[in-house]
């Protein structure tokens, strides 16, 4: 019973859905709303079985007529009354900053964990852009051994951020 009752109401919809949407959209003006004004009207239609047993012109007569009185009870409600809409926001919402501030605090608090000369490649490198060579000229040092310390530093900053709780 329940699944020819579905079917039947899945039929409704295929045959009469689009139509009803426009219908909605035209009498409200707001898709969104439309949208729940249809599927509003078909509730009704799937909670009174003797409605998706009518004709095909019956079943669709009944849900225009749902969809118009779904919005005209909205329309004299006392949420439509006191209501208005407006382009101007009261308050302008300002992006939040926390999430940045505590990804700075760990990614910090994780780079003090490394040595002074595995810290200072990952800065040089990931945060000011050098390259291995200009690390290296300006350390004294091979860039083989520039690039080790990247490699190890990146080893030791994802145990650090794992021991954090951060990633996985």
């Amino acid at each position: 019973m329940a699944t020819d009752q579905a079917e039947l109401l899945k039929a409704i919809h295929d045959a009469h859905g689009p139509a009803l949407l426009r219908y909605a959209v035209r009498l409200t003006g707001d898709y969104t709303f439309a949208q729940d004004v249809v599927q509003e009207a078909l509730l009704r239609a799937w909670k009174k079985p003797a409605i998706l047993e009518q004709s095909d012109e019956s079943a669709r007569a009944w849900l225009f007529t749902v969809a118009r009185n779904i919005v005209i009870d909205d329309r004299r409600s006392a949420r439509h009354a006191r209501e208005f809409t407006t382009d101007v926001l009261p308050e302008s919402p300002t992006p939040d900053a926390s999430d940045a501030v505590l990804d700075a605090w760990v990614l910090s608090d994780a780079l003090s964990s490394l040595s002074v000369e595995h810290r200072s490649a990952v800065v040089s490198a990931y945060y000011l852009g050098h390259t291995v060579a200009e690390i290296a000229r300006r350390d004294d040092v091979p860039e083989g051994t520039v690039k080790s310390r990247l490699h190890y530093a990146l080893r030791a900053m994802k145990i650090a951020l794992q021991e954090r709780g951060v990633t996985e």
